[in-house]
């Protein structure tokens, strides 16, 4: 069972006076607030379970002071959903320069886990996905995509490449893969034979590819994609 708001309260004072802090709750509008000598004094904002509003009423602790912990609870019902999305809501929390402490169980005898302290985040950009990125963006045809929508595939530069090899075997059947290559301008050509992610293709001899039944379906499928092939030109696609 999930502890309850109030549940929480206990297992954290008791953690921060173990830390040497006086501890007092619902001072002002803050849920627990802790003092130590001159330091900053501490905030902690509670709730049975993460959720938006325990992140906005920790943001507008941070008018406050920069030590501001979130605090929330898990049972047996919520333990999977914390896992799964734990490094997300941890991500969150470095971001807005939030603490995070989970209580794993109501009462006294709650188990405090401190998983994130606050302090200032430098974020950190990957040149080698940031170059991914603009690779995908730059290579992929037209904007086959509705952003937002997850009720199919999504179509990606890699997809399409297969698509142009796709429909060039189904107007001229079996071909030799550089054949292929050169008549495309899917210079990965070969790669993507071989590993033929989508199972459309099949290898007929040494050499020599045509479509298996699936890439015939995938043709009818993806039938307006292909069509928007043409938009722009398919000379030296990687």
């Amino acid at each position: 069972m999930a502890p309850r708001e109030t549940d929480l309260y206990p297992p954290i004072k008791a953690f921060l006076e173990g830390q040497g802090y006086r501890v007092k709750g619902e001072v002002g509008d803050c849920d627990v607030v802790a003092v130590r000598g001159n330091e900053d004094p501490v905030v902690v904002e509670l709730k049975t379970a993460f959720t938006a509003k325990l992140v906005f009423q920790a943001v507008r602790r941070l008018a406050l002071t920069d030590c501001v912990y979130i605090a929330f609870g898990i049972g047996e019902s919520k333990t999977a959903a914390w896992r799964r999305h734990r490094r997300d809501i941890v991500a969150l929390c470095r971001r807005l320069g939030l603490g995070l402490i989970v209580v794993s169980k109501g009462g006294l005898g709650g188990a405090i886990e401190v998983h994130l302290d606050p302090g200032p985040y430098a974020p950190r950009q990957s040149k080698a996905k940031r170059g991914r990125l603009l690779r995908e963006f730059e290579r992929r045809v037209g904007d086959p995509n509705r952003g937002g929508s997850s009720a199919r595939p999504v179509m990606t530069a890699y997809r399409q490449d297969a698509l142009r090899c796709a429909r060039f075997l189904q107007q001229h059947g079996p071909t030799k893969a550089a054949t292929l290559r050169q008549s495309t301008g899917v210079q990965s050509t070969p790669r993507l034979l071989q590993r033929d992610v989508y199972g459309w293709f099949e290898r007929t001899e040494r050499g020599i590819y045509d479509l298996s039944p699936l890439g015939r379906q995938a043709l009818r499928t993806f039938a307006t994609a292909v069509a928007e092939l043409d938009m722009e030109p398919a000379a030296d696609r990687g």
